[in-house]
């Protein structure tokens, strides 16, 4: 701050001057977006670094523009709403960011007090704050913040909040355990009229799954908890605000008349009104009578107690339902908060530590693209190095080619970057009104592969765009080979994640079809690590001779597999073990599958366009055909052709055209087990139980399958009923 007065003081005149009115200026159009629009265009903490420059410039200058967001608690009250006149100013809280300021707004309360202070410490909640005007115990107008002075009539919207209690009642009327509260700060009667002030809220779970939904169904996800906290409470339509997962909390009371004949008075003018003489002692009496508070309300003493709220709320901080931005510190007694007073904005006695900012700008330098496990390219953007959410954030996800897009982004852009708690880093906009004079470019997403080169695929109403090279992109080697040696497909033992690893790792193995080439003396020497245990650190080892001979006589006894289980091992996207088998019998060899049109697979029982588009990018891949011409030649695989459709008459297998379901788990057989026996005798296999399912086969720990069986009147069979099943057929398990 002091390297910024000095630089204020050395301006020229006019230079300041059109300076702190270009700050004005950008700070209103700020503040607009973001109290009336609810659609802020800066991170808070770029608002309040241009804030406390223009307080800077104030308090070096001597200037005083009315129109300054100093002067002003909020934004204009919005046209859209009834303006509601707030009889007791609304403020806003003074905000501090270090240990410092916390230091100097302690020693201030304790200079004037002549002792330690009593604190009452809570979560500064973040969300939009609301008045709520009760009279007789009947809620009877909400309002917003406003300006402080005017805010919006939204009580329609409030009344949906199933929190909010619509008419007031009194703990020993309720008796319930949420209002059960010190005798000492209970109500002993509904007050004439109250003014109570809280945020709303909308909680993290509520958020997560309004978004799913939003996406779900073609909508707009929101930003943010606080941009749909006062999003949904600016509906012009309440049925809309009821359908949104919005939460209550009560922090303060504006006003209170408890018996409006004997004339009591205003509880902000004194102590006498009956109420408690103690911010703590406040809030529970608001408690008391139904309305919600936050239950990390704390007193304590001094500097070191308002060190140690902030310390252990930022840690508790991640794991809430619902997001805060810091703590805020009262003094805790009434008649010393009365006494301080208040600024024209904000009280003297209370003061808003915040967090380290969870939303940061920074500059967009470029992008890269990255290539996944399973094909997935991602967009990664690379980013000026920026401390946010407690860590320097350089580089984060933009997830697919239509979040660029709208996200509308350029490599030059400054963007907003966010990080709550432990979530990964994310662009959660983009800066427009910083682009003047900035060098931008296109975000050109790649036409292939960038590991290998393969043509890329996205099929469908997919976001994500895939290489096509499963068998050969270096990225997807150790999932194509893993895949490739599953039980159901080439049925490799031995083949587990750090073997697989190892052998890329150590440059053994390209593409599958290298499997086929490896000796027992080469494998023996890889070298393994030895995961670390409680009592041993991890360890480096050689393979050894009996695990190579082991692997090497598997990897060579797989050479001959059905067909169905090849076309499963390699990987093809919507291809599982059922469809594998399914083209199996339409095609006699991988060759006459890989010459397959569109036309021919689409014709064939449950093979739809997008399975049939997997199938055709996959073998269209040359990558892809050299690999499988190696399989085939080199490592001479004997493919087994399996039973053909069109030499079979699938109307005399004896459950043709019936649907069976398997549920929870089979001790005898494995669930694919008892699917593939199942489908040779002509039944197919379901994942969901209704009326046209002819029996639902129940393992132990069957679930909702179960009950909706039996609730359908769906015949059930136990495994010991399925193998006397296939027994009957002359399948013997």
């Amino acid at each position: 701050m002091t390297d910024l007065l000095s630089v204020i003081e050395n301006m020229p005149e006019d230079t300041s001057r059109e300076h702190y009115r270009k700050l004005i200026d950008q700070l209103n159009r700020y503040a607009r977006a973001y109290y009336y629009l609810d659609s802020p265009e800066v991170p808070d903490a770029e608002y309040d670094r241009l804030y406390h420059e223009l307080e800077a410039i104030e308090n070096a200058t001597g200037y005083k523009d009315p129109d300054a967001p100093t002067r002003r608690v909020g934004d204009a009250v919005s046209n859209d709403f009834a303006p509601v006149a707030h009889r007791i100013r609304l403020m806003s809280l003074r905000d501090i960011f270090n240990d410092n300021e916390l230091s100097d707004f302690n020693d201030r309360m304790f200079e004037a007090e002549g002792h330690e202070v009593e604190y009452c410490c809570e979560p500064k909640l973040d969300g939009l704050a609301v008045s709520l005007i009760y009279e007789k115990g009947v809620l009877v107008r909400a309002a917003t913040r406003g300006d402080g002075s005017t805010g919006e009539d939204i009580t329609a919207n409030v009344k949906t909040i199933k929190s909010i209690p619509l008419t007031l009642h009194l703990a020993s009327q309720t008796g319930s355990a949420k209002a059960a509260v010190d005798t000492a700060f209970q109500a002993e009667r509904i007050p004439d009229y109250l003014d109570v002030r809280g945020e709303v809220i909308m909680p993290r779970d509520g958020f997560a799954r309004w978004n799913e939904n939003a996406r779900a169904n073609g909508q707009k996800p929101f930003a943010n908890p606080r941009n749909a906290a006062a999003g949904s409470l600016r509906q012009q339509d309440s049925r809309i605000t009821a359908t949104r997962p919005l939460d209550f909390y009560a922090y303060y009371i504006g006003e209170c008349i408890i018996d409006a004949d004997s004339s009591a008075e205003n509880a902000v003018e004194g102590t006498s009104s009956g109420l408690p003489d103690t911010q703590f002692g406040r809030l529970q009496y608001l408690k008391s009578l139904g309305l919600p508070v936050n239950e990390l309300v704390e007193v304590l003493n001094g500097i070191e107690g308002l060190r140690t709220f902030y310390e252990k709320t930022g840690k508790t901080r991640p794991d809430l339902n619902y997001d805060i931005d810091g703590v805020v510190l009262k003094i805790n007694d009434i008649a010393t908060q009365i006494e301080f007073g208040a600024t024209s904005k904000a009280p003297r006695w209370a003061v808003a530590y915040k967090f380290p900012p969870e939303e940061e700008m920074t500059r967009l330098l470029a992008v890269d693209f990255q290539v996944g496990r399973t094909g997935a390219i991602t967009p990664v953007a690379r980013l000026q190095p920026v401390y946010v959410g407690g860590t320097t954030i350089s580089n984060c996800t933009l997830h697919n080619e239509e979040e660029i897009r709208r996200l509308d982004i350029k490599v030059g852009d400054m963007v907003i970057v966010r990080r709550a708690g432990d979530v990964i880093p994310q662009i959660a906009g983009v800066v427009k009104d910083r682009r003047e004079g900035a060098e931008l470019s296109e975000v050109v997403f790649p036409a292939s592969c960038p590991e290998c080169g393969s043509a890329l695929e996205r099929v469908g109403d997919e976001a994500v765009w895939r290489c096509t090279g499963g068998l050969f992109c270096p990225k997807q080697l150790s999932q194509a080979i893993e895949h490739f040696a599953e039980r159901e497909a080439m049925d490799i033992d031995g083949l587990g994640g750090r073997i697989v690893e190892g052998m890329i790792n150590q440059g053994m193995i390209k593409n599958v079809a290298d499997l086929y080439v490896l000796d027992e003396e080469t494998l023996s020497k890889m070298t393994i690590e030895t995961p670390a245990t409680d009592t041993e650190p991890a360890k480096q080892r050689l393979l050894g001779k009996a695990t190579a001979k082991r692997i090497v006589t598997n990897i060579q006894e797989s050479r001959k597999r059905p067909l169905n289980r090849f076309v499963y091992a390699l990987g093809i996207r919507e291809v599982g073990s059922s469809t594998a088998r399914l083209l199996a019998s339409y095609f006699r060899t991988v060759q006459e599958l890989m010459q397959a049109t569109p036309e021919q697979l689409t014709a064939i029982p449950n093979i739809g366009n997008v399975a049939a588009r997997h199938i055709i990018d996959f073998f269209a891949e040359e990558h892809n055909r050299t690999v499988i011409d190696r399989l085939l030649n080199e490592a001479a695989l004997e493919l087994q052709e399996c039973p053909q459709v069109s030499e079979m008459n699938t109307d005399d297998l004896p459950y043709a055209g019936k649907t069976f379901v398997l549920t929870g788990t089979l001790e005898k057989l494995k669930r694919n087990e008892a699917k593939e026996l199942l489908e040779k005798l002509g039944a197919r296999v379901s994942g969901s139980v209704s009326k046209k399912v002819f029996a639902v086969v129940a393992g132990e720990a069957a679930g909702s399958k179960l009950t909706k069986a039996n609730e359908l009147g769906v015949t059930v069979y136990s495994e010991d009923d399925l193998i006397a099943l296939l027994a009957e057929h002359g399948i013997t398990v």
